[in-house]
């Protein structure tokens, strides 16, 4: 498993006051992918931004060359996780990989993606 950091994650009540001030305060670009969610370009890495999701804190998600491996591994350790969000959208899984959150074996949050094939990177 590699486990370097791959991509984060910001939950907000309102995507386009977010979308302001983290602009704003960074200089990061936004680029719309969803109603209500946003693509995030910053020097260090790809980010996303969504709404509806109030008081959330920033989600970590670190990189795994097989999701499905990695979620049993976390199970096996005494983790828990959640069925990967993008499974049910093919252009969002060709687009950006798959990703899923967890909680290891203390219930503390993390995130796993596994990035686009072909590209094991985010765009």
């Amino acid at each position: 498993m590699a486990g370097e950091i791959s991509f984060f994650e910001l939950g907000v009540d309102d995507a386009e006051r977010a979308r302001a001030f983290y602009g704003h305060l960074f200089g990061w670009t936004f680029e719309a992918v969803s109603p209500g969610g946003y693509a995030i370009s910053t020097p260090d890495g790809p980010g996303g931004l969504h709404g509806a999701d109030p008081g959330a804190s920033p989600y970590l998600f670190f990189k795994v060359d097989d999701l499905d491996t990695a979620l049993a591994r976390v199970r096996e350790l005494g983790g828990t996780a959640e069925t990967p969000e993008s499974e049910e959208d093919p252009e969002t899984v060709a687009r950006f990989g798959r990703f899923t959150l967890c909680r290891d074996d203390q219930g503390s949050p993390f995130g796993l993606h596994q990035p686009p094939a072909g590209d094991r990177t985010v765009a």
